[in-house]
C-alpha cells in the first residue's frame, strides 16, 4: 500500500516567500531569509530556519532585489532555482542552480509534483545589471493546484490559468501592496488581486507582498499603514470572489489545506 502524504500546507515568511509542503515535497519561493534585505529592513526577527531549511525546489518570480537576494539563494546551496530563462543564465553565472523550464511542465523528480512557468506582467523598473524577466507558478499535485503570481499586474488573461492547470485553482497567493504606502506599476493592490482570485475562480487565497518590508524612511509614511493590506484584501475579495476563503497569515504562520 503506498503511504498516505500529509496534508498540503503553506507557510508565510514574509514578503514573498511562502513555503509549500506538497505531495511529499518543499518548495520555496522568493527566498528572503535574512534579518534585512539591505536597503529595506523587515518588520520582526528573521524567518525560523527549520520553516525553510531542505527544500526541493526554489521558485523565483523575477530578480528584483527583493525577490532575488543572492546571501539567501546560497543559504539553499545547490537546489534547483526554477525562473525564467534568461534569469536562469544569470543565477548560474553567480554560482547557482538556475533551471530553465519556460514553456512546459517541470516534473519534481521523486515525487508526482509539477510545476509551470506563467505569464506576469511586471516590466517596470527595469535593472541595467539583472535581467528584467518575470513570471508566475503554478504548482500542482493530483487533484490540488497553487498558483503563485509573483510581482504582476492584473491582466484578463489570469482566467486562462486554470484552463492551462487542466484543473480548478484551489489555492491563489497573489500580491497585496509592497514596501510603501504607494504601489509603481507591475503591481497589484488589494482590491486588485481581489478581482484576479475572481478571474481564476480560486477557491482560497493567501495574501502576500506586505506588512513586512519597508525603506528606513518609513517613519515619513502615515502610521498603520504595513497593517492595511490584510483587512482591506479581504474585505474586497467579500466582494468580488465572495465563494474564495481567505487565510490571511502573520509572518511565519502555516495554513494546512483541507
Amino acid at each position: 500500500m503506498t503511504p498516505e502524504l500529509p496534508t498540503p500546507s503553506i507557510t508565510w515568511l514574509g514578503h514573498s516567500t511562502v513555503v509549500l509542503d506538497i505531495g511529499g515535497a518543499r518548495l520555496i519561493t522568493d527566498p528572503l531569509l535574512r534579518k534585512h534585505n539591505w536597503p529595506l529592513r523587515r518588520r520582526g526577527g528573521r524567518p525560523a530556519k527549520a520553516s525553510w531549511s531542505q527544500p526541493d525546489l526554489v521558485l523565483l518570480s523575477h530578480l528584483h532585489h527583493d525577490h532575488a537576494e543572492l546571501p539567501s539563494l546560497r543559504l539553499l546551496r545547490d537546489v534547483p532555482v526554477l525562473t525564467a530563462a534568461e534569469n536562469a543564465v544569470w543565477l548560474r553565472r553567480k554560482g547557482l542552480n538556475g533551471l530553465d523550464a519556460e514553456g512546459k511542465w517541470y516534473d519534481l523528480p521523486g515525487t508526482d509534483v509539477r510545476v509551470r512557468l506563467v505569464r506576469a506582467d511586471h516590466g517596470h523598473r527595469p535593472m541595467p545589471h539583472r535581467p528584467n524577466s518575470a513570471g508566475g507558478h503554478l504548482v500542482q499535485k493530483p487533484g490540488f493546484t497553487v498558483y503563485v503570481a509573483g510581482d504582476t499586474s492584473l491582466y484578463d488573461e489570469m482566467s486562462d490559468l486554470p484552463q492551462l492547470a487542466e484543473a480548478p485553482i484551489d489555492v491563489a497567493i497573489v500580491p497585496i501592496g509592497g514596501w510603501g504606502p504607494r504601489l509603481s506599476g507591475g503591481h497589484m493592490d488589494a482590491e486588485q488581486a481581489a478581482r484576479a482570485c475572481a478571474l481564476i475562480g480560486a477557491r482560497a487565497a493567501i495574501p502576500v507582498h506586505w506588512g513586512t518590508l519597508h525603506a528606513p524612511v518609513v517613519g515619513r509614511f502615515p502610521r498603520g499603514w504595513m497593517d492595511l493590506g490584510g483587512p482591506l484584501f479581504q474585505q474586497a475579495l467579500s466582494r468580488h470572489a465572495p465563494d474564495c476563503r481567505a487565510w490571511v497569515l502573520a509572518p511565519g504562520e502555516t495554513v494546512s489545506v483541507p
